[in-house]
């Protein structure tokens, strides 16, 4: 049976445009192609885990506007269960304005609308969804306290539990001890030790939040792949270079690639591995949801392998 995954977050819609290259502060840049694409942490993770081969249902809430209707219905097409989801009158959905440099580098800036009303009491009537889960996969553009009230929620079932710190948080080590498997980047990583003279020196990094409580730590990497740290092995798994086209959502697709395949039963470098794989791959389309592979699709990334 195909793993239960719950995702647990945001829902945007993200305006993109491309751009020679991103705009200083006070700076004007007349770019080229604009595109709408469907996004939002917690829903691209939510379709990386479905077309990783997961069987998901996804927690998050939208606006009862234009938008949130096209979200949900890309999202159904995707067969994600929306059933959770919560529709707030009176507010817009997620908006995310995305500049694209020709390098594939972005800035993005969002308003996060109705996320921001998903509620510990919500979390509180999906309780028997989260506690029947394989994994519980989270991200921090929804409220603190609810990414809070949904760990402890599935700690409570001894459900395993993946939160993508992002965008970055310092968490106290209470949160962190309830966390199976952290995936922070270099920049959240950093901020999170609240170390910044570790900058470029993942190893510390990664050992250091898991002596601040996290079981698991995934460091992503970017084309270099990721290292992850655990008190029981450690190791660091080769990325692929390519030609980045747009890097956004590339993290949420390593995430959702990396949950189903834990929930599968592999063990973490092989995961980790397929996840590196899924990533690199979403770099070379443009959008988010967009780039996000098909598992089918994994074999013909043409790419050379990083040390």
């Amino acid at each position: 049976m195909k793993p239960h995954i719950v995702v647990i977050g945001s829902t945007n819609t993200d305006m993109i445009i491309k751009v020679p290259h991103l705009p200083a502060p006070g700076e004007t840049i007349l770019g080229g192609e604009f595109s709408v694409a469907q996004g939002g942490k917690g829903a691209n993770q939510a379709v990386a885990a479905a077309r990783a081969g997961g069987r998901v249902t996804f927690i998050s809430s939208v606006g009862n506007d234009l938008f949130g209707k096209k979200s949900l219905e890309e999202l159904t097409k995707e067969g994600i269960d929306i059933s959770k989801v919560k529709i707030v009158g009176g507010v817009s959905s997620g908006v995310a304005l995305i500049n694209v440099a020709k390098s594939g580098e972005n800035s993005i800036s969002v308003a996060p609308g109705a996320n921001s009303r998903l509620l510990p009491e919500d979390i509180d009537q999906v309780a028997s969804v989260i506690r029947k889960a394989d994994i519980v996969l989270l991200q921090l553009e929804i409220p603190l306290e609810t990414v809070k009230q949904a760990i402890r929620t599935a700690r409570e079932a001894r459900v395993p539990v993946m939160l993508n710190p992002a965008p970055g948080k310092v968490l106290d080590p209470d949160l962190l001890s309830m966390v199976d498997v952290l995936t922070p980047n270099e920049n959240e990583a950093v901020l999170m030790a609240q170390t910044p003279g570790l900058t470029g020196e993942p190893v510390v990094l990664a050992r250091t939040l898991v002596q601040k409580g996290a079981r698991a730590v995934v460091l992503t990497l970017g084309d270099k792949g990721a290292f992850y740290s655990s008190d029981k092995e450690e190791a660091h798994v080769p990325g692929f270079r390519v030609e980045a086209v747009d890097t956004t959502g590339a993290g949420d697709t390593f995430n959702g690639y990396l949950a189903v395949a834990l929930a599968k039963g592999d063990d973490m470098k092989c995961a980790v591995s397929i996840a590196n794989r899924a990533a690199s791959r979403s770099v070379t389309c443009l959008g988010a949801q967009p780039s996000i592979p098909k598992a089918s699709e994994l074999d013909s990334l043409a790419g050379v392998a990083t040390r």
